[in-house]
This record gives C-alpha cells, structure tokens and sequence, in this order.
C-alpha cells in the first residue's frame, strides 16, 4: 500500500453498561486494556487502545456505559460518551440480546444524526435462544442507522474478527494520529489505577465498589521492579472499614491480586502499597471529581 493510500481513523465503541464492550476492545487490541468486571458502569474514562500495522492504524475509544445520569460522576462519565459520538470515523454500538433502548434514547438520536458508520455488534448470542437473535436484529435495526449487523460472543471469541474487517472496509485514508510504537495514549500509571480498581470490584459488594476511586500517588520504575504507592478514596468512614476488612485481611486481598496482575501486565516485578482515605460525597462534588481526572 502506498503511503498516500495509509489508512487511520477513530473506531468509538459505545453501549449501555456490562453488554460486553471492554471485553471486546481487548480482543480487538489484542491486550487487556479495559477493566473487565461483571458489574455495570465498570469503565469511567474515556480508554484509547491502538492497532498499528504498515497499512492502518485504528484507535480505539472503550467508552463508559450509557445510563442516565445520577450523580456528578454520571455526568461527567456520559460526556465521554459525547466526545466519542463527535470525533467517531466508524461507531460500533454493542448491545445483548437482552438490552433495550430505554433511558438511552437520545443518544441513539444523537447516534443517528452524527452520520458516521454504525456497526450493530449483538453479542453473547452463545446464550441465544430460538428466533432471539432476529427478534434483536430487528428490534435495533429499526432504532439505529446501521451499516452492518455482527452477532458475535466476545466470551468465545466468535466472529469478532469481521467486526475489524468491517471496520477497515469503512476507514478513511489518512496518516497516523499517533506514533506506531505506541498502544493507548494512557500512562501507566492510570492503568495500575484501573487494575487495582478491578480487584475492588471483585471483591467487594453492594455500593462499595462505586463508592471508591484509586489515585496513584507514587509510580517509580528501574531496571528491576516497579514501585507504586496506592491511595484508595470512599466516601464514608464505615465503607473504610469494609475495604480494609478484619485486621486488615480485605485490603491485603486486594493487594496480593492487584500485585499478581500488575506484574502480568508490566512485565516485571511490582512493590505495592495501598492506602484507604474518606473523601466524602466525592462523586456529587464537581471540584472532587476534577482532583481524579474527570475533568471533561
């Protein structure tokens, strides 16, 4: 291909919550760049991953899932959301086969009017019954605008490689936007953040899980091992003790998986400390949510 035929667009995958869209972009990326939790509104930021060869370079957008906004964190989550509807080259929405369009319906408006290509990625159809899938089909082919219908199970991994086909039959030819060595336009020290983030939402039920955010107060690296300091906020005192646990055993658990995890993803060996303070009502306080990166 020639240099003049090179071709780099922005591919934004959006959906309601827990449909299944981080999983998808790190089979499309090929690394786990997304937090993956069972838990809706797992995903708060706006996650880029890239995929580069000599002929294209995609960048992918992971959004926060579609919901209708309760607290500040909400709206700042759903402005992500927004931003990735006016910079979209190819959107590629993500449903089940069990989501409607209930309390989403202006952003399928907004969807719609934005003219870019729309690709419906119907997924978990390995738990499809009889005529399920074409009830689905139809139900969202009269809401959206698509350009192509892929019934895929990101869980199996099956056919997940058209969704990339389709993607690259509709990106336009333009130079890179980003230098070809790199994956995501996030630093590392925001995925160390997501990472124990995850862990959280493993192990823990009810509120605590949204009540907290990570800040990573300290990330320093040498040839051997990396060394980070954690600082895991809640809201309330009595949600810190509930992440701390019994002397001290719940945070410890969280810690030895956050390490074992860290050290996969970077490659080498990972000190971590972690910490709980209380920032109280940090999700309604627009000032709170500015300190930890929502700032959109």
């Amino acid at each position: 291909m020639s240099e003049n035929a090179h071709k780099a667009g922005f591919v934004n995958i959006i959906g309601k919550p827990n449909v299944g869209k981080s999983t998808l972009m790190n089979i499309l990326v090929g690394e786990r760049l997304s937090i993956i939790s069972s838990k809706a509104q797992t995903t708060r930021h706006r996650i880029l991953g890239l995929i580069n060869t000599e002929d294209y370079q995609v960048v992918f957008s992971d959004t926060p899932g579609m919901l209708k906004p309760k607290y500040e964190l909400h709206k700042s989550m759903m402005s992500f959301v927004n931003l990735s509807l006016e910079d979209a080259d190819v959107v590629v929405f993500v449903t089940d086969l069990y989501e409607t369009d209930d309390e989403i319906e202006q952003v399928i408006e907004k969807i719609n009017a934005a003219g870019s290509p729309v690709l419906l990625v119907i997924n978990k159809i390995d738990l499809a019954k009889e005529n399920k899938l074409e009830e689905v089909t139809a139900y969202w082919t009269e809401r959206l605008k698509t350009d192509a219908v892929i019934p895929v199970s990101a869980l199996e991994n099956f056919n997940t490689e058209r969704i990339m086909q389709e993607i690259l039959d509709r990106l336009p030819v333009h130079p890179p936007y980003y230098d070809k060595q790199e994956l995501t336009d996030r630093p590392e020290r925001f995925f160390a953040s997501e990472i124990i983030r995850e862990k959280i939402f493993t192990n823990y039920k009810k509120e605590i899980p949204y009540s907290t955010e990570v800040n990573i107060e300290q990330f320093t690296e040498d040839d051997k091992i990396i060394r980070i300091r954690a600082i895991i906020y809640v809201e309330r005192s009595s949600q810190k003790g509930i992440i701390i646990g019994e002397k001290g055993k719940a945070l410890k658990r969280v810690g030895i998986q956050s390490r074992e995890t860290l050290e996969a993803f970077f490659g080498k060996q990972v000190f971590l400390e972690t910490h709980v303070k209380v920032e109280d009502d940090w999700r309604k306080n627009k000032n709170k949510l500015r300190k930890f990166g929502y700032d959109q």
